[in-house]
């Protein structure tokens, strides 16, 4: 079945294909809410009424008006955002599957396709695919006929993995990601899809590591090409002084980015690239109320308070490392003819590989092979007059938006519709007199201070010196000082490609804070912080922190956590695992485990910090504790 299933696809291959798994409403678990708002003006939200009065006047026309940066939410923006969370790439596919070659490992189409047709319909949390032929990657031994627990999730009926979209042009068969694959996961219980949860198993270090180039994302590790692994003096490249210089010994390379892959913890991602190992958790996608948006709250500026800035930067920082190219001198201090030869010397696809010895500049073959594009990578994405600057809403100075859009119209629609989003209610329900008590304790821990509000979030960066988390998360950015200039983009009602002297918008920022900007950038000397998280959706993202280092499952004296939990297939237990977040002991044994392995030592996985305390040492009884758990867990704003 697996060959017929191959064999029809390719029988569209000359004509062209894409498919991408969009549940309908009755297959999904999470809820919706009319839009919050019927404008946003960079970040300020407008109801209709509000939006009516205003414009009676000629000023309100022209601030309402998509060419200064307003965005109208209406039921074709919701429905393109719903669209685009679920099957847009960006055209992610060529660099995953052509450059990095994710599809010519042991993670065949035909191994996934059998894996999926053996679920007979059936849901599933963690796809496993079955292992062809034995292989090494990154030390470690994969035998013949073992599993890959990829943590792709499989809806109920589905014929592709949640988040995975399948392609072929020209006979040739493209994998790409969609926001769904992280922010969206499935009920093991009724199969269906929960919209805005995380998918907190999805291995996304492995399915990485087992591309055959997975060297070309070395900048999201700790791996320094130039000084971790040794210089091949026999492969050279031309510099963009004309000189020559000495290409990584490729094997050797790619043992040590699939190594360093392998080690990231089940449901984190190391988004950003600031070559050290700082793989954080899927976020949830539980998002109005929830701004400043990342862990450490950088995402502030544009429209919907950051919101459309983050969905950018998934697509732009996050999965085309070719798009780094012309930063890479002010980012990481390599030479961009070096940092392109690298990704590009052993690409999956002979069309894109660099042979570094035809004489040529890595920048001047990839010019010749991609003539049609306007840009450095292969994404879809707009350079406004900034590039290669990064601005407050792009570290590295790109714009995601796809031909034959309006500028950043997909990003904004996914934004509005993502705000629309309700996390499903709890399995289980909270007495009146468990949560009247639960927030009463809520209130005498003090827990407010950060965590006020409907959301319960002061929408606000703190210190992580008053946090005390790992800090390498917060740190990411600092390097991005180095790159940065005033933001600006094109008015939305500007067709992508973009018109040549097209002009600019600029963004304001002057409402946000500067300290706060700092913070959460970690630039001008800061050391950087962590956001205060919304409260809402809790039970639905388990484990905590943005390490996801606070894990326990059902039983709190065996499965402790990362490797006591997701490593072993056992889900985090939500009340177990808010449980540890307060709990000073149950803390502590969480973060003994978390230490005693080499892995998340090395990844900066602990679990550490954020010690405000609800336990017997501050006074509060195991009762009171519990009904604080069963406040948060149930907690609708």
């Amino acid at each position: 079945m697996a060959v017929l299933f191959v064999i029809a696809v390719a029988a569209v291959g000359f004509f062209g294909f894409r498919y991408a798994y969009e549940p309908s409403e009755a297959n999904v678990l999470s809820r919706t809410r009319p839009s919050p708002e019927a404008y946003d003006l960079w970040g300020r939200s407008f109801t209709g009424e509000e939006a009516s009065r205003l414009l009676v006047t000629n000023a309100g026309r022209e601030q309402l008006s998509s060419s200064n940066g307003a965005v109208k939410v209406d039921d074709g923006l919701l429905k393109l955002g719903r669209r685009a969370f679920y099957k847009e790439t960006f055209g992610n596919e060529v660099f995953l599957t052509d450059i990095v070659g994710i599809l010519d490992g042991p993670l065949h189409i035909t191994s996934v396709s059998t894996a999926i047709l053996a679920l007979h319909g059936r849901a599933t949390t963690n796809l496993r695919v079955e292992v062809p032929e034995t292989v090494t990657i990154g030390g470690r031994v994969f035998q013949k006929g073992s599993y890959l627990d990829t943590g792709l999730d499989v809806p109920r009926g589905a014929l592709v993995p949640l988040g995975m979209s399948f392609s072929v042009s020209r006979w040739h068969i493209r994998v790409g990601i969609t926001c769904a694959a992280c922010h969206a996961t499935v009920d093991p219980d009724s199969g269906k899809v929960i919209e805005g949860a995380p998918n907190n198993d999805l291995n996304a270090g492995l399915l990485l590591a087992l591309g055959t180039n997975s060297a070309a994302y070395f900048m999201h590790t700790d791996v320094a090409p130039l000084q971790a692994v040794a210089q091949d003096g026999a492969h050279t490249t031309v510099t963009s002084t004309g000189e020559r210089q000495a290409l990584p010994e490729a094997v050797a390379l790619e043992n040590a980015v699939d190594q360093a892959m392998l080690m990231w913890p089940r449901g984190n991602f190391d988004s950003l690239t600031d070559m050290k190992a700082d793989p954080t958790q899927n976020p949830v996608s539980f998002t109005w109320g929830n701004h400043p948006y990342g862990w450490s709250g950088n995402f502030m500026a544009g429209p919907f308070r950051g919101l459309t800035s983050q969905n950018n930067n998934v697509h732009a920082l996050n999965s085309d490392s070719l798009l780094l190219a012309d930063s890479s001198e002010a980012l990481f201090g390599i030479d961009k003819e070096v940092y392109l030869a690298i990704p590009l010397r052993n690409a999956a696809s002979a069309r894109y590989r660099f042979d570094s010895a035809s004489g040529r500049k890595a920048s001047e073959f990839w010019a010749a092979v991609t003539p049609a594009r306007r840009t450095p990578g292969v994404n879809q994405v707009v350079l406004p007059p900034t590039y290669p600057k990064g601005t407050i809403l792009s570290p590295d100075g790109t714009l995601t938006s796809s031909p034959g859009y309006l500028f950043w119209q997909q990003n904004n629609a996914m934004a509005a519709w993502q705000d629309t989003i309700v996390p499903p209610p709890t399995p289980f329900s909270a007495s009146p007199q468990d949560k009247k008590l639960g927030r009463e304790v809520f209130e005498q821990a003090h827990c407010p201070a950060c965590h006020s509000g409907h959301f319960l979030t002061n929408n606000s960066v703190v210190p992580n010196s008053e946090l005390g988390a790992n800090g390498a998360r917060a740190l990411a950015l600092e390097k991005t000082e180095n790159n940065f200039t005033e933001p600006v983009i094109y008015g939305f009602d500007i067709p992508v490609p973009v018109p040549a002297n097209t002009r600019p918008l600029p963004v304001p920022t002057d409402s946000l804070n500067t300290e706060q900007i700092d913070l959460a950038w970690a630039h001008h000397g800061s050391q950087g912080g962590y956001k205060v998280p919304a409260l809402v959706g809790l039970y639905w993202s388990a484990p905590y922190l943005h390490d996801g280092g606070v894990a326990v499952g059902k039983n709190a004296d065996a499965e402790l956590g990362l490797p006591g939990t997701v490593d072993k297939n056992v889900a985090p237990d939500p009340f177990n695992s808010v449980r540890a977040l307060v709990d000073r002991d149950l803390r502590g044994k969480v973060v003994d485990v978390n230490a005693a392995s080499a892995s998340l030592r090395r990844m900066n996985v602990q679990g550490i910090g954020h010690n405000y305390w609800v336990d017997s040492q501050a006074g509060f009884t195991r009762e009171q504790q519990r009904a604080l758990i069963l406040y948060l867990l149930t907690y609708e704003p």
